[in-house]
């Protein structure tokens, strides 16, 4: 029951958005055609519950257009609420659709990747709450976990499938970024913190690619992208910086980014599709590291 809602939810806000505007009368002709009604109109009060339990859930608004009476989606709002609006929908949408699909299952191939089920309902507790956190850290760089880390959890970033807390070290009074499947022995503590003014989630990446940031100041990047890379690119853009100068045989993607170590390893997992043009530290790094993996094969 619960799960035929949450589908009846996903479809009216799939459907209201890939119409832009929609009134109830045309709303229920789409219904009506599709297989989730059951043959059953739509009723308005029906329709109106939805409603109400979509924002709620959703954080999704729809709103009526008193002067024509179509029903649309309030887009208003930071641009980081509408991707998370967007995420919880695909996830909803998804789960869905993969829970009723048991006679294809094995038609149906999922890659294996490290669950956050265990840790995220707890911090994100502990972020509505203001409250720290403790727990223990299997970093890829010491052999032993370091156990009794104190965090004062500031956001959560997912990036490549994987989720990390970015908060602030109370030990070492510095903001690091833990890896939620290296994470054991989490537990929710009583004391609770204030969240610093200064510390802006949307603008703490703002200027990196990937999980990893530093201090160094932005700088120009332009790379020369090989025509069939470059659709990758413009489908999944690097940063919301990237700019493209299309060539015959070639295209000239620029950005505005700070130099991490996820940027210089997602440029070197093209290969040679990607050559750096600028700046000049990008391309020693880049040459020096291709330098060193050739050495191992002389």
């Amino acid at each position: 029951m619960i799960r035929n809602l949450i589908n009846r939810y996903v479809w009216l806000v799939d459907t209201i958005g890939r119409y832009g505007r929609i009134t109830l009368k045309d709303l229920n002709k789409v219904w009506l055609s599709s297989q989730i009604s059951d043959g059953r109109p739509l009723a308005r009060r029906t329709f109106f519950h939805y409603r109400d339990a979509i924002e709620e859930m959703f954080d999704i608004d729809i709103k009526c257009d008193r002067a024509t009476f179509e029903y649309y989606i309030d887009d208003s709002g930071s641009e980081n609420n509408a991707r998370l609006r967007s995420w919880l929908m695909d996830s909803v949408s998804m789960s869905g659709m993969l829970s009723s699909a048991h006679d294809i299952s094995g038609r149906i191939m999922l890659e294996n990747v490290p669950s956050a089920r265990e840790h995220l309902p707890v911090i994100i507790d502990a972020l509505k709450q203001n409250r720290r956190i403790r727990f223990s850290y299997k970093s890829y760089t010491r052999s032993l976990p370091t156990d009794g880390i104190v965090l004062e959890p500031y956001f959560v970033k997912i990036f490549k499938q994987l989720w990390y807390v970015i908060g602030r070290n109370v030990k070492e009074g510095k903001i690091k970024t833990y890896s939620l499947d290296r994470i054991s022995n989490l537990n929710l503590m009583q004391d609770t913190f204030a969240m610093p003014e200064e510390v802006k989630p949307s603008e703490f990446f703002k200027d990196c690619f990937g999980i990893i940031t530093n201090s160094n100041r932005p700088k120009r990047i332009v790379l020369r992208v090989e025509p069939t890379q470059a659709k990758y690119f413009r489908a999944l853009p690097l940063h919301s910086s990237q700019q493209e100068e299309v060539h015959d045989h070639y295209s000239i993607f620029s950005y505005r980014m700070r130099i991490t170590y996820d940027l210089k390893e997602e440029i070197m997992s093209h290969g040679a599709s990607i050559e750096v043009l600028e700046p000049e530290e990008l391309k020693v790094l880049i040459r020096t590291e291709l330098e060193n993996a050739l050495s191992q094969y002389k």
